[in-house]
């Protein structure tokens, strides 16, 4: 049996009254999800547990069959596993945003969407200005960066530690958002010690030319320590492979064991090759059991409540991943697909929330629920129901 996990990060919504109360998934044609639908069974399931973060790092571990309150640990750690950064015990690791900061509001946590090339270029600077034998900055991709605080002694109490993501503070007044809780004020001098380095550096000056948000803050988030997650094949008796333009789904990948495949094109932005995805994923079928494609454009577009781009990244992931799977599994006789979102990310929020995603199954074993359509609309008619999305995907592997 082959298995294929599709992945449309923060595709789930909440009706909006510019589309008559309807959802960017109801309104994006999607006719390949609705046959997987329409052909399979259809259900609901909470992947954000009560009380934690509602991110892609807690949502990914719930779909692939972790308890997140048994192995979660923070968002940093699973990044660094895919950079290939090696952690001591008493390391912490932060998310390290490059972010565009003026009179002490959030104006783009992403600044623009930065090159890496010039990311690079600024954090390799910041490390040279600001790194420490206990402070070291790794670069990353796009505006996604990390700071090791080395055998953070301060750091110790990790739930005391409050840190706010910074898409969910745009427009806001930073101030109200700082890390809270003990050790922090290291943080917060990391922090504002970077405004005034970035500010003056010739890449931003650039980009202010040319009228770009400038990369002119760093923003610490997402920490957490060295995890312990068992291997899949352990788990499952299966192994897998991942497509991903995120270091965090990548690292989690690497962490259970998995094959991580470096697609062309893949960039985590609404430019990202759809199709190339979905083709290395029926190529990496050949040589694992089960393969996971995770495409970022809808949860960009979300934070940026961009809706026309958001059901354009629904209906390009209709056609070019779902479609180009369906078409390309009808060579294998014994196989089964999943789709669905992590999480919702609402457009009118420009942030995530934890309210149950919708999800489809389809392939042999699957008998169909009777549901003709693939959105949050329909899901919620299904009787089947998941209030621990971890426990997914036994259902997946094993109904």
């Amino acid at each position: 049996m082959k298995y294929i996990i599709l992945v449309l990060d923060g595709m789930a919504d909440y009706p909006l009254e510019e589309l008559g109360k309807r959802t960017p998934l109801e309104i994006a044609r999607t006719p390949n999800m609705d046959f997987i639908a329409q052909n399979g069974i259809v259900g609901t399931a909470a992947m954000i547990p009560a009380n934690m973060s509602s991110g892609s790092d807690v949502a990914t571990l719930s779909i692939l069959g972790y308890d997140p309150k048994k192995y979660y640990t923070g968002r940093g750690p699973l990044e660094a596993a895919n950079m290939g950064i090696e952690l001591d015990k008493d390391d912490v690791v932060f998310r390290c945003n490059l972010v565009t900061v003026e009179n002490e509001h959030m104006v783009d946590y992403s600044a623009g969407h930065i090159s890496t090339n010039e990311a690079h270029g600024l954090i390799s600077f910041l490390e040279k200005e600001l790194g420490s034998d206990s402070v070291k900055f790794y670069p990353g991709v796009s505006y996604r960066h990390l700071v090791v605080i080395k055998d953070a002694n301060g750091f110790d109490d990790l739930s005391r530690i409050t840190c706010t993501p910074p898409h969910d503070i745009t427009g806001q007044d930073i101030t109200n958002f700082l890390p809270r809780g003990k050790g922090c004020e290291s943080l917060i001098r990391l922090m504002r010690s970077s405004k005034p380095l970035l500010e003056k550096h010739e890449i931003n000056n650039v980009r202010i030319d040319l009228k770009e948000n400038p990369a002119n803050m760093i923003w610490l988030w997402g920490q957490g320590s060295k995890p312990d997650i068992p291997g899949f094949y352990e788990r499952y008796g299966l192994n897998g492979a991942a497509i991903s333009a995120v270091d965090l789904v990548k690292g989690i990948a690497r962490i259970m064991g998995w094959k991580v495949i470096d697609v062309p094109g893949a960039t985590g932005y609404y430019d990202t090759d759809y199709m190339a995805k979905a083709k290395y994923g029926l190529n990496a079928l050949k040589e694992n059991d089960l393969v996971f494609i995770h495409v970022e454009a809808a949860d960009e577009a979300s934070h940026n409540g961009d809706l026309r781009a958001k059901i354009n990244a629904i209906e390009n992931f209709d056609k070019l991943v779902a479609g180009t799977v369906l078409n390309g599994l009808k060579r294998h006789k014994n196989y089964r697909v999943w789709v669905l979102a992590d999480h919702v990310t609402s457009i009118v929020k420009k942030t995530h929330t934890r309210d149950p995603i919708c999800f489809a199954m389809y392939g042999k074993g699957i008998q169909p629920g009777g549901i003709l359509k693939f959105n949050e609309k329909f899901a919620a008619q299904s009787q089947l129901k998941f209030d621990k999305g971890y426990k997914v995907m036994d259902y997946f592997l094993k109904t």
